[in-house]
C-alpha cells in the first residue's frame, strides 16, 4: 500500500506542476496579448491625432496666409498662434493621460464650479469679449480662451461619473436623470445666452449618447430627445439670425449675397478642386472670397487644394479615430472608462460631421471648428486634452 501510494505521487506531483505551467505560460500570453491591444490603441489614436495636428498647420498656412498679411503684416501670423496652442495641446494630451482617470472624477464638483464661473464671466460687458454679436470668449488682444469648449469635457466626466456610481438605479429618474439634467439644462441655458447653438448642440448629443450607452430607459430617454429637438427647432425659429441661416441652408442662393455667401463660396471651393486638387497654395477662395476660411471652413480650403482625394483621406482618418475610440470603449476595463471613451469619441465624431456638414451645404453653418484641424486654441488644447483621458482608458483597456 505505501510503495503504491509512493509510486504515484512523483506523477501526480509532475500533474500539477505541468498544469500550473500551463496555466502560468497562458496567463502571461493573455497578458502579452493584453499589452500589444493597449500599445495598438495608443499608438494608433496618437498616431491619428498628429497626422491631423499636422495637416491642419499646413492648411492654416495656406488659407490665412492672403488675409493674415494684409491684416497682421506676416503670412506667418495665424500658424505660428496655432504652433503656439498645439504645443500647449499636446503637453495637456501628455499630462491628462497620465492621471488615471479614475481619479479626474473626484474633481468633477471643482470643475463644474470653476466652469460654471466662467461661463457666467464671459456673459458680462466688461469682461467678456463680444466677436459679432457673440459673448463666448475671455482674454485681452489676441489671447483669448472660450470657455465654453471645457464645458464638453466637465459634461463627459460628469454624466460617465452618475452613470456609473448609481448604475444600479437607472430606472430612478431622481437618482440619476434629473441630477444629469438640472447640470446639463444649467449649461446649456449658459450657452444660448452667449449664443452659442453649435456648442449646445455638440453638448446634448454627447449626453444623449451616454444616457443611451449608459443604459438609461427608453421611455425617459425618448421624450428628452424629442423635447431637445423641439427646443431647438423654435431655438432657431423666433431668433432672427439661426432663421435666416436656417433659411440659407435650405436655399442659399435665395440670399447669395448675404445669408447663402459662404454656403455658395464654400461649395466652389469644392468644385473648383476636382479630383486632386489646385494645389497647396493655389487656391482662390482665400483670396476674400470664403469668409473664416482657416476656422470654421478649413474643410473647403483642403478641397479645394488637394481635392476630392485630400478632402477624403481627411474625413477617413476622422473615422478611424472613431473607430479607434470604439474600440476602446469596448475594452475599458470597467464602466466609467466605456463611458468616458463613448463621451469623447462620440464630440469628436459629431463636431466633425456638423463642421464638414456645413461646410459641403447639407447642415446649417453653426461656427462649429473641425477637431484638430482648424485654427482655435481653446478647442484645440481642450479636445488634445479629452483625447489624453481617452488615451488613459485606452492604457487600461482589457
Amino acid at each position: 500500500m505505501t510503495t503504491a501510494k509512493t509510486s504515484k505521487s512523483p506523477k501526480t506531483a509532475k500533474t500539477k506542476r505541468a498544469k500550473r505551467g500551463d496555466n502560468s505560460s497562458a496567463d502571461r500570453r493573455e497578458s502579452t496579448a493584453e499589452l500589444r491591444q493597449q500599445a495598438n490603441l495608443y499608438r494608433g489614436i496618437i498616431g491619428i491625432v498628429s497626422v491631423l495636428s499636422l495637416i491642419g498647420l499646413v492648411m492654416i498656412l495656406s488659407a490665412s496666409s492672403v488675409t493674415a498679411l494684409y491684416e497682421n503684416g506676416s503670412t506667418w501670423y495665424q500658424v505660428q498662434r496655432q504652433f503656439i496652442w498645439l504645443l500647449l495641446g499636446v503637453a495637456a494630451l501628455f499630462l491628462v493621460q497620465r492621471i488615471d482617470y479614475h481619479r479626474l472624477v473626484n474633481w468633477i464638483p471643482w470643475a463644474l464650479v470653476i466652469t460654471g464661473v466662467l461661463m457666467v464671466l464671459v456673459l458680462m460687458p466688461v469682461i467678456g469679449v463680444n466677436v459679432n454679436g457673440a459673448s463666448r470668449w475671455l482674454g485681452w488682444g489676441p489671447l483669448r480662451v472660450q470657455p465654453s469648449e471645457l464645458v464638453k469635457l466637465v459634461m463627459i466626466l460628469f454624466v460617465a461619473d452618475v452613470l456609473t456610481r448609481r448604475a444600479k438605479q437607472l430606472d430612478n429618474n431622481r437618482a440619476v436623470l434629473w441630477p444629469i439634467l438640472v447640470v446639463f439644462l444649467s449649461f446649456v441655458a449658459l450657452l444660448m445666452l452667449q449664443p452659442n447653438l453649435g456648442t449646445t448642440i455638440i453638448l446634448a448629443s454627447i449626453v444623449l449618447v451616454m444616457l443611451f450607452i449608459g443604459g438609461i430607459p427608453g421611455k425617459p430617454l425618448g421624450l428628452l430627445i424629442v423635447i431637445l429637438v423641439g427646443a431647438a427647432g423654435l431655438a432657431a425659429r423666433f431668433e432672427p439670425y439661426r432663421y435666416r441661416r436656417l433659411v440659407a441652408f435650405i436655399d442659399p442662393w435665395a440670399d447669395p449675397l448675404n445669408t447663402g455667401f459662404q454656403t455658395i463660396q464654400s461649395q466652389v471651393s469644392l468644385a473648383s478642386g476636382g479630383l486632386l486638387g489646385t494645389g497647396l497654395g493655389a487656391g482662390r477662395a482665400k483670396w476674400g472670397f470664403l469668409p473664416e476660411a482657416h476656422t470654421d471652413f478649413i474643410y473647403a480650403i483642403i478641397g479645394e487644394e488637394a481635392g476630392l482625394a485630400g478632402a477624403l483621406i481627411v474625413i477617413a482618418l476622422v473615422l478611424s479615430l472613431g473607430l479607434l475610440g470604439v474600440r476602446t470603449a469596448l475594452r475599458s476595463s470597467d464602466r466609467l472608462g466605456m463611458l468616458i471613451a463613448t463621451g469623447v469619441t462620440t464630440w469628436i465624431l459629431v463636431q466633425a460631421l456638423i463642421n464638414v456638414g456645413a461646410v459641403v451645404g447639407v447642415l446649417p453653418i453653426t461656427g462649429v471648428p473641425l477637431p484638430f484641424v482648424s485654427a482655435g486654441g481653446s478647442s484645440l488644447v481642450v479636445t488634445m486634452a479629452a483625447v489624453g483621458v481617452l488615451l488613459n482608458v485606452a492604457r487600461q483597456a482589457r
